[in-house]
């Protein structure tokens, strides 16, 4: 089989491009071709499928730039000619998207179906319901206002990055997508990466229930066979992105009251400088910013840490820190909202606790704290365990193979 895999970048820029480059690995391993559709980055990793890859907003130029800019978030013409050309070029027989809106853009979706290549989509986040993708309006709460179709409320909201112009763009792509483009006339199955996932999509969005779908947890490269063993350096772990919808503050503010627990934070972002200033100004000893890490030297940070924490404060999907984590046999306390707890079993692979309440973490790290050392023993093994049954790169390829040859049959 030749999967023709679309996102927007060809390096590892997040999560999503992590999933997407893995499956492309696993894919080959068991004897696929695999074709890559990105667009064209400074920072891309070299290609033999470069020369299909459509100029992005950054590597694009000339007199006419930014007009082209704001056009193509909505429609992107090169990327339709250029799909084209690697269609009869390469011949996938099936297209598995991973990342799209606002970028390659769903111009490609008609050439896609032109060429009778079906379409899979991964649901990484929730563009096509909400227009700012996290279901966050402007103060950063929770909002569901658009309900699938008043996507003007995106802008009375002013969900997107607290802009109004933002705002304004990001709901005029959703009608336009939604009145040219419709996902559900052109998406021939989905997988949602967790349950909460699908059933918030299909909440706003109920015409996709009768599309094919299936729920598949990422997978993890490498699952401890054996539980971890405590370090003498006892310390809390955060590793990802440090922005705002991820609860780093909510996290700060626990560890402030906390002043004998070890705090090391991993990761780069938008809000870096803010949180080193309040750090830095409450005096907390406490905490360690160590910057990005990846590789072998996060794999140890991540194997040594007591608990990993996830204190996120939007509907996080099916995130790739837990999945580390646990497949490391490192239990997680993680907030209760999104598809978080559905992958914390609470007092066996780790704990949950009130989103954006610091004294409730608080309360779960002083709970961690007290544990004794043969059940966080016993913690470790059922981390483990959880991990071979749900994040198993095996498991997740049969599944995977079986919804491409389902939707293959579906399409002839």
């Amino acid at each position: 089989m030749k999967i023709l895999l679309i996102d927007v970048y060809n390096f590892n820029k997040g999560g999503a491009e992590s999933v997407c480059f893995n499956t492309g690995k696993m894919l080959e391993e068991h004897g696929n071709e695999v074709v890559y559709f990105t667009l064209k980055w400074k920072q891309n990793s070299p290609s033999p499928f470069e020369k299909y890859f459509p100029k992005s907003k950054e590597t694009r130029s000339g007199p006419l730039r930014t007009v082209k800019n704001i056009i193509n978030y909505f429609y992107h013409f090169e990327a339709a000619n250029k799909i084209e050309q690697l269609i009869i070029g390469e011949k996938p027989d099936i297209a598995h998207i991973h990342l799209l809106w606002g970028q390659i853009t769903p111009s490609i979706f008609p050439v896609l179906r032109k060429y009778k290549i079906p379409i899979l989509f991964t649901v990484h986040d929730y563009r096509i319901v909400c227009p700012a993708y996290t279901f966050r309006d402007g103060n950063g709460r929770i909002c569901e206002a658009c309900r699938g179709k008043f996507f003007y409320r995106c802008v009375t909201h002013t969900c997107c990055k607290n802009s109004k112009l933002m705002s304004i763009v990001m709901a005029g792509e959703q009608y336009f997508r939604n009145t040219f483009f419709n996902p559900f006339k052109y998406i021939d199955g989905f997988i949602y990466v967790s349950n909460f996932a699908k059933g918030i999509q299909e909440k706003h969005m109920p015409l996709i229930k009768a599309k094919p779908s299936i729920i598949l947890y990422n997978f993890s490269e490498s699952i401890a066979s054996c539980p971890k063993i405590l370090q003498e350096d006892k310390y809390y772990l955060y590793f990802g992105r440090l922005s705002y919808e991820k609860g780093i503050n909510t996290l700060l503010e626990a560890f402030k009251m906390l002043p004998n627990c070890k705090l090391k934070v991993v990761g780069k972002g938008p809000k870096e400088n803010e949180l080193k200033d309040f750090v830095c100004k409450s005096n907390m000893q406490n905490v360690e910013f160590l910057g990005y890490k990846q590789g072998e030297e996060l794999t140890s940070l991540v194997s040594g840490a007591y608990f990993v924490i996830v204190p996120s404060e939007w509907y996080e999907n099916n995130p790739l820190s837990i999945i580390e984590s646990l497949s490391l046999g490192t239990p997680v306390i993680g907030s209760n909202i999104g598809g978080i707890p559905e992958l914390i079993q609470d007092e066996k692979t780790g704990f949950t606790f009130t989103m954006g309440s610091p004294a409730d973490l608080t309360k779960t790290i002083r709970k961690a704290i007290a544990i004794p050392e043969e059940k966080l023993y016993e913690m470790s093994i059922a981390c483990n365990k959880f991990a071979q049954q749900h994040f198993s790169a095996d498991k997740h390829f049969n599944y995977l193979i079986s919804i491409y040859q389902s939707i293959l049959k579906a399409s002839k």
